[in-house]
């Protein structure tokens, strides 16, 4: 999965362009975080917002795309899915504490590692508009 990506101011909003991967992996860690047993208290500690606001953010993500493509997200939205890669792994926790990297690459489809590159250049893109 390629974690490089780029972001441009649009007012107060930030533009991302987006891999197929990327939006995938996104759209894969924010809805399986909504599809938890959370109210909107628990997904506002773990993502910053509420159920409909993720609910939102899942929809347009999702979808099989062939192509890169631009995303428009306000900070809290890229706040949301910053979150959402970085919480998504601690649901993949068993007994001990120990990380089960085969059960979270079966569900979300992909490998933690890739998770947390596409977190750490999200900052990165971020700290450079």
């Amino acid at each position: 999965m390629r974690t490089r990506l780029t972001l441009a101011r649009d007012g107060d909003a930030l533009v991302a362009r987006l891999a197929p991967s990327q939006a995938a992996a996104m759209y894969e860690a924010l809805s399986h975080l909504a599809e938890q047993d959370y109210g909107d208290t628990e997904l506002i500690l773990l993502v910053g917002a509420g159920r409909e606001a993720v609910e939102a953010l899942v929809g347009r993500l999702a979808g099989r795309r062939t192509e890169s493509f631009d995303l428009r997200l306000t900070i809290g939205e890229l706040h949301m899915v910053h979150s959402a890669l970085t919480a998504a792994p601690t649901l993949f926790l068993e007994r001990g504490g120990l990380f089960a990297e085969e059960p979270f690459n079966i569900r979300l489809g992909f490998y933690r590692e890739n998770f947390d590159a596409l977190a750490s250049a999200l900052v990165e893109a971020a700290g450079q508009v």
